[in-house]
């Protein structure tokens, strides 16, 4: 596909696009419908670059969609457990809205599902290294959420702690992924530059977290958790280590009572 030479427009839907997830995170629906009718107009006025704006478009109504789905959830007599994963679980209506844009642009899906070349050198800009021991390096790097542990609990806290944990992890981490690095960051590595589409779902994927009540400082923190899932997508052309990297550290915040 031709790519735009207008980076101009990129940058205005970028703005339009994290606006939107803002404002709708916060549940500011007037406000957040401004965003969405720029992205709509941005999509009517291009041909080159319509792919790129509707993705953004559909994530944004995803999302929308969503925070109405969530809001739902909390009138119900529930516990608070319960609730974060259906919320979790709940990502997938974004996930359905992102691949509705692709079928709307008649655009491939691809969502780097082929399992790693162990057999590859991943290139660093000095030299290079064997997969396995990349992928050993970042797991290792990941792994350094579990301290410390919350080994002070109750064996019956800690066994339902840990049960909780996997059911986020596995539908928070899966998901997350899927969308960001799955679906975003593989159209938008074809249809803009590396640098874009790695700093869109970098950022992109640090303000989300508003909608789940995080601060911003912390969610634009949250964009370097982002920036390195995509450094091992890119490096490996897989998504399933940058899974496995979410996981565990899901996993590790859930136990040390960072998530509850």
């Amino acid at each position: 596909m031709i790519r735009s030479q207008h980076p101009f427009f990129h940058i205005s839907l970028a703005t339009l696009f994290f606006a939107g997830i803002i404002l709708l995170s916060y549940r500011a629906y007037g406000w957040g419908l401004l965003p969405l009718l720029g992205l709509f107009t941005l999509y009517l006025s291009t041909k080159k670059d319509r792919s790129v704006a509707s993705l953004f478009l559909f994530f944004l109504l995803g999302l929308l969609v969503f925070q109405f789905a969530t809001g739902w959830m909390e009138e119900w007599d529930i516990s608070k457990e319960i609730y974060i994963l259906l919320n979790r679980a709940a990502l997938v209506i974004i996930l359905m809205a992102v691949i509705t844009s692709h079928l709307v642009s008649k655009d491939t899906i691809h969502t780097y599902t082929s399992l790693p070349d162990w057999k590859k050198r991943i290139s660093m800009p000095s030299h290079s290294i064997s997969m396995p021991l990349f992928l050993f390096i970042g797991l290792a790097g990941s792994c350094s959420i579990f301290i410390p542990l919350p080994w002070f609990r109750e064996i019956s806290e800690v066994r339902s702690l840990f049960l909780f944990a996997v059911g986020f992890t596995l539908l928070n981490a899966t998901l997350e992924e899927f969308i960001w690095r799955g679906v975003m960051l593989s159209s938008l590595t074809r249809n803009t530059s590396v640098v874009y589409a790695v700093t869109v779902t970098s950022i992109g994927f640090g303000l989300l977290h508003l909608s789940i009540g995080i601060p911003l400082a912390l969610s634009l923190l949250f964009s370097f958790g982002g920036l390195f899932y995509s450094f091992v997508v890119l490096k490996t052309d897989s998504i399933y280590p940058a899974i496995v990297f979410h996981m565990v550290m899901n996993m590790g915040m859930v136990l040390n009572g960072w998530i509850n």
